[in-house]
């Protein structure tokens, strides 16, 4: 079953929601500061849990103390669908546990 692409007003009203979180370059995109390099790699192992769990994967980024992301749908031609608000939306609900703002 395809997925589709979400129009911009449902993009922006989705964001809304999720503080932080941002369309740039036509993908969602969010970076988190954490308190160390152990605390971002234990969420870089964290989100990559989720993503497989999805069966959905963005870029992601360890630096020293920050974990960036970026996500689109491929298989929607490079477009923002629900599959990358879910996933933003569950990273957002674990970063608090990890320190991350």
């Amino acid at each position: 079953m395809p997925v589709e692409p979400l129009s911009q007003q449902d993009i922006e009203d989705r964001l809304a929601e999720l503080p932080g979180w941002s369309l740039d370059d036509g993908r969602l995109t969010r970076s988190y500061r954490l308190a160390s390099h152990v605390a971002a790699t234990a969420m870089v192992v964290h989100i990559a849990q989720v993503q497989e769990e999805l069966d959905h994967h963005s870029d992601l980024t360890l630096g020293y103390d920050t974990v960036s992301l970026s996500v689109h749908t491929h298989s929607a031609g490079g477009a923002v669908t629900e599959k990358d608000l879910e996933l933003a939306r569950r990273v957002a609900d674990l970063a608090p546990g990890h320190g991350a703002h």
